[in-house]
C-alpha cells in the first residue's frame, strides 16, 4: 500500500519558520512530480508549489520568495521550508505525488492526509 505521510506543522508566530516533510512509502517503481497544497479554512484547496522529478519547480505568486520546495529522491520524501509566515498562510497542507506502482504501466496521484500550519499571535 502506498502511502503520504507528512509532518512539520504547527502554530507559530507571523514572520516565523516552519519545515514540511512530506514521506512516500510502500511498493513505488517511480515517482514523477510531487508538490504541497493548501486549503485554508473556507477556501478551495488551492497549489502552493510543486516540484518535477528533475527539480523544476513552480510557485503559486502568494508564496514565492517566501516558501522553498525541494526533494529528496533517495529517501521518497518532499520538503517545503516556509519563512516569513503570515496568518493567511493558515490552512492545511497536503503532500501530493504523481508515481507508478511495481508493477503499474500507468501513473497515478496520490495524496497525504494532510498537516495543519497555524499562523497566529
Amino acid at each position: 500500500q502506498i502511502q503520504l505521510v507528512e509532518s512539520g506543522g504547527g502554530l507559530v508566530q507571523p514572520g516565523g519558520s516552519l519545515r514540511l516533510s512530506c514521506v512516500a512509502s510502500g511498493s513505488i517503481f517511480s515517482i514523477n512530480a510531487m508538490g504541497w497544497h493548501r486549503r485554508a479554512p473556507g477556501k478551495e484547496r488551492e497549489l502552493v508549489a510543486g516540484i518535477t522529478s528533475g527539480g523544476s519547480t513552480n510557485y503559486a505568486d502568494s508564496v514565492k520568495g517566501r516558501f522553498t520546495i525541494s526533494r529528496d529522491n533517495a529517501k521518497k520524501t518532499v520538503y517545503l521550508q516556509m519563512n516569513s509566515l503570515k496568518p493567511e498562510d493558515t490552512a492545511v497542507y497536503y503532500c501530493n505525488a504523481n508515481l507508478i506502482a511495481l508493477g503499474s504501466l500507468y501513473d497515478l496521484d496520490y495524496w497525504g492526509k494532510g498537516t495543519l500550519v497555524t499562523v497566529s499571535s
